[in-house]
């Protein structure tokens, strides 16, 4: 365990020194989800002023304004590049620098992007559970936060990090064989968003299309920690949802090991 904190440990070191150097970009990221998550705001809001009702399936309109400033929070704490980084790599030949490092591939970029989360919710945790908080309070006429709701939210948060990063690495394989992967990331972003939740409720489909999305790694990113947060889950229904986070991160985890042995066969540098 010791000598795995001391191999890994300098990974953690770049990923917080790369947020700190690029702060700039970083801040455009930040600034640029914000937006997002305002125009969604403006968006269900014509939704329910023009729908005539004030529930849909379930949400009202202060329900939704609290689920749409949740998603960013959680879209925030969970984002991996771990695809991107890999096809980029690829594309580029920076890849070998890895390849003739003595440690796993996986495990350099997972601790790299840990360093950097660490130091991006070190600045921004607070802030954001404070004005979503907030936000919940004047719509809802009262504190809302549940402290136990909201530990056991960062534990779901950890699971679905875990398999968005996995989920984002296995991703990434493909570039060992298709050599670019610019456009297959931006195909991946708008499926992964619909089928998390992120554009849309899963509540919102058609029950058996619900009951199958549900049952996806997708669901278990942005949907399952957000309906944790606000309470929509409880008893043995979250431990069923926890206990199916855990299966897919699992899952993934076994399947980036496996890709990775069949993926480097694959790999041809073509830059450097």
């Amino acid at each position: 365990m010791r000598r795995a904190a001391k191999i890994y440990f300098p990974f953690i070191n770049a990923g917080m020194q790369e947020v700190a150097t690029y702060r700039v970009n970083w801040i455009f990221y930040i600034l640029g989800n914000v937006m997002s998550c305002f125009v969604s705001y403006f968006i269900w809001k014509a939704v329910y002023s023009s729908g005539g009702g004030e529930n849909l399936e379930g949400f009202t309109l202060p329900d939704m304004i609290v689920y749409i400033f949740l998603m960013f929070l959680t879209s925030t704490i969970i984002g991996s590049d771990a695809s991107y980084v890999v096809g980029e790599e690829v594309r580029d030949g920076s890849i070998v620098m890895r390849l003739i490092k003595p440690v796993s591939y996986n495990g350099t970029f997972l601790f790299q992007e840990l360093g950097n989360k660490l130091l991006t919710e070190i600045m921004l945790l607070v802030p954001l559970v404070v004005g979503v908080e907030a936000v919940r309070a004047a719509l809802m006429g009262g504190i809302q936060f549940n402290p136990l709701s909201f530990l056991i939210y960062l534990v779901s948060c950890v699971l679905a990090y875990l398999i968005n990063f996995f989920f984002n690495i296995c991703f990434g394989f493909l570039a060992f064989v298709v050599k670019y992967l610019w456009g297959a990331n931006l195909m991946k972003a708008c499926v992964v968003g619909f089928l998390s939740g992120t554009i849309i409720p899963l509540a919102f489909l058609p029950k058996p299309l619900e009951a199958v999305f549900l049952l996806l790694p997708f669901a278990s990113l942005n949907y399952t920690p957000v309906m944790i947060y606000i309470g929509r889950y409880s008893g043995l229904t979250l431990l069923y949802y926890l206990g199916l986070q855990l299966f897919w991160a699992l899952a993934f985890w076994g399947l980036s090991k496996f890709l990775w042995r069949v993926s480097v066969k694959h790999l041809t540098v073509q830059g450097g």
